[in-house]
């Protein structure tokens, strides 16, 4: 009972002290806002090409949201020593980072349904596979969670987590076939969209929203799913390394 209650307090606090602040809020509003509207002005095309360039901004609120929090607060905590405050609470060290993910987890889900809401006003998507859709989101903010969170446990300081971030995000947006395919890149440069979390989460929002997905979907949801194991386990491994003696 103490755990729970321990679980609850740490993602309670979390949610208070970084995701539910007016600015944050705002920017995970804005944000797929922006890329929507930059890619209709690239494109120079209308509504008839936003179930092309949704599953692409589903996924960059959702990495953007997940990775850009999390990856400051569990670092910026690490710095002014509360993390090991965290440590003394009667929960064990994996259900302690389970508790400070939940909310970065939580709020790149709630990204990822801004731009789905604001589509259902311009679009219709009855066509749309919600069974598909759905746990796609959640592992895609899952994995992007943990990947934040192995970025974070990597470095010492706050500027470092931003930089680091910046390192394996970018990169993501055009490697992962969010918004263009993954064929049409260079011969080179496609094994190393197979080594990213979300080209298999993309294949999964495509798949779910205006094509058939190029891999099983049973595949992306397993290789996803292994991603997040590893990122994990990695983290922990690093957080008893690094921070613990």
């Amino acid at each position: 009972m103490k755990a729970w209650i321990a679980f609850w307090n740490i993602l309670a606090k979390d949610f208070r002290a970084y995701y539910l602040k007016p600015p944050n809020i705002s920017w995970g509003l804005i944000f797929p806002l922006a890329w929507t509207g930059m890619f209709f002005v690239r494109s120079g095309q209308g509504v008839e090409s936003i179930p092309a360039l949704l599953p692409g901004v589903i996924g960059v609120s959702v990495l953007f949201g997940t990775t850009s929090l999390l990856s400051v607060t569990v670092t910026f905590e690490k710095k002014g020593r509360s993390f090991e405050r965290l440590l003394l609470a009667p929960i064990p060290l994996e259900w302690l980072m389970v508790a400070k993910t939940g909310g970065a987890i939580l709020f790149g889900i709630a990204n990822a349904f801004v731009p789905i809401v604001l589509a259902a006003f311009l679009m219709d998507l009855s066509a749309v596979r919600w069974a598909t859709l759905i746990p796609a989101i959640v592992l895609i903010a899952v994995s992007s969670t943990f990947l934040g969170l192995f970025i974070a446990v990597s470095v010492s300081e706050v500027f470092e987590a931003q930089t680091f971030s910046n390192f394996f995000r970018f990169p993501m947006l055009f490697l992962c076939g969010l918004f263009f395919p993954v064929t049409q890149l260079p011969l080179w440069l496609r094994p190393l969209s197979y080594l990213l979390p979300l080209t298999y989460g993309a294949d999964l929002l495509h798949g779910a929203i205006h094509r058939p997905p190029r891999l099983p979907v049973a595949v992306d949801f397993a290789i996803l799913l292994a991603f997040c194991v590893v990122l994990f386990a990695v983290s922990l491994r690093n957080i008893q390394r690094k921070w613990i003696v």
